[in-house]
């Protein structure tokens, strides 16, 4: 497996077999050969692209919800965060270790349709003991992506 390959996609899904082949010194058909293998494999598991919201016209909110579990006998954790990951809202579900067992990311149009995910969907599920929900106000770097600062001024405030 070709983990200079895969390191390029990370930085920039868009790039061309043929850039690849030159950035990597091989033949077009080796690296393409390499993409459809790590596709058929689930090394490469999608093709994303970043967008900062807060540059268009869509409201949206997103949340980091951090859940404490009682790990069900049969399958520990996995079967509650099957069940999570399922909700179309639910962006990324993590195994924590710490004080909380998930970190559920989820966005919503608004704080009260967040509110209600948690009140409504997630807190009712049997192996759910608690929960803390943290608003994200700002992004800042997102998957390595920077998202354009505040700009400070020389006297230390925000423009």
């Amino acid at each position: 497996m070709n983990t200079e390959l895969l390191k390029l996609l990370e930085n920039d899904a868009r790039l061309t077999a043929d850039q690849l082949a030159v950035m990597l010194g091989c033949d077009r058909e080796v690296i393409e050969a390499d993409l459809r293998e790590c596709e058929a494999n689930g090394t490469i598991l999608g093709y994303k692209t970043i967008v900062d919201w807060e540059k268009t016209e869509q409201e949206s909110v997103t949340a980091m919800i951090d859940v404490k579990l009682t790990p069900q006998p049969d399958r520990g954790f996995d079967r509650v965060a099957e069940k999570i990951y399922n909700y179309p809202e639910v962006k990324s579900v993590y195994l924590m270790s710490g004080a909380y067992d998930l970190s559920v990311l989820i966005e919503g149009r608004t704080m009260k349709e967040v509110a209600l995910f948690v009140s409504q969907k997630l807190a009712p599920i049997e192996a759910v003991m608690s929960t803390a929900t943290h608003f994200v106000l700002h992004k800042y770097k997102d998957k390595g992506v920077l998202y354009e600062t505040p700009e400070i001024d020389e006297r230390g405030t925000f423009n």
